[in-house]
């Protein structure tokens, strides 16, 4: 009888095998332009490859390249409707992944804005933005903040929703779908305020129900979103929110 692989055999073994696809994953983040790309696409929605090309200041036919390379990595996915080509993130999951290296490079990074533009639209990002599909930035601290204080949402454990917190869900009429294997609740480290929001079943719902009712709106192209008048009442109503640290009026 032949004895079994040992232990550090089969550790060698996956090793191997996982090697080259970490390699090749890590390869596709590596390029400024593909960067860039996975960064818009954070705001949840499709964009167009010329959108894209426009945004990382490229060639059209530069940008399909490397969008090509992100779908066939499994990074992107893409549809065509008529001339126009679109991607999106394949799935939460990718967009976690950006996100969470995102994280990791902005404390030694050099953001600092080269023109007054710039510096407008990192200052909103940084109040209020849509991270995939979730709250983020000032906006999404301050309401994952509140929801804990009101023991809506633990933090103690791990992020879960308690029992209070499924219900205050559907007082609000806000459906909490079931089913697959995203978490109900999540943690996102968020890259600007270093602090983890929502995400996850809950974070997903509650930013499409903000956005849907016009308590938050997008602003221009990108992820930034605001509170507006009528979505600073609801937050201090359901929420007891009331200061968001910018210039909305209740």
């Amino acid at each position: 009888m032949k004895p079994g692989p040992t232990k550090n055999a089969t550790a060698s073994a996956t090793t191997s095998a996982t090697a080259p696809a970490l390699a090749s994953l890590a390869g596709l983040f590596a390029d400024e332009t593909r960067a860039a790309c996975l960064l818009a696409l954070l705001d949840g929605r499709a964009w167009t490859a010329g959108e894209l090309a426009r945004h990382a200041g490229v060639a059209p036919s530069t940008a399909s390249e490397h969008l090509g390379r992100l779908v066939a990595g499994g990074l992107l996915t893409e549809a065509r409707q008529g001339r126009h080509r679109y991607v999106r993130l394949a799935d939460a999951r990718v967009a976690q992944l950006v996100e969470d290296l995102a994280a990791h490079a902005a404390p030694g990074a050099d953001i600092r804005p080269r023109t007054l533009r710039e510096a407008g639209a990192a200052g909103a990002m940084a109040r209020g933005r849509t991270c995939y599909d979730h709250l983020a930035g000032r906006l999404g601290i301050i309401v994952t903040g509140a929801m804990t204080e009101r023991g809506l949402l633990r933090q103690d454990t791990g992020f879960a929703l308690t029992d209070r917190g499924v219900a205050w869900f559907g007082e609000l009429g806000i459906d909490l779908a079931r089913g697959g294997r995203r978490p109900l609740a999540r943690a996102c480290v968020d890259w600007t305020e270093r602090k983890p929001h929502l995400a996850g079943v809950a974070g997903a719902a509650l930013c499409g129900h903000a956005l849907a009712v016009g308590w938050c709106e997008r602003i221009g192209s990108e992820r930034a979103v605001r509170v507006t008048p009528a979505g600073a009442r609801a937050f201090a109503a359901h929420l007891g929110i009331d200061d968001f640290g910018d210039r909305v009026t209740p």
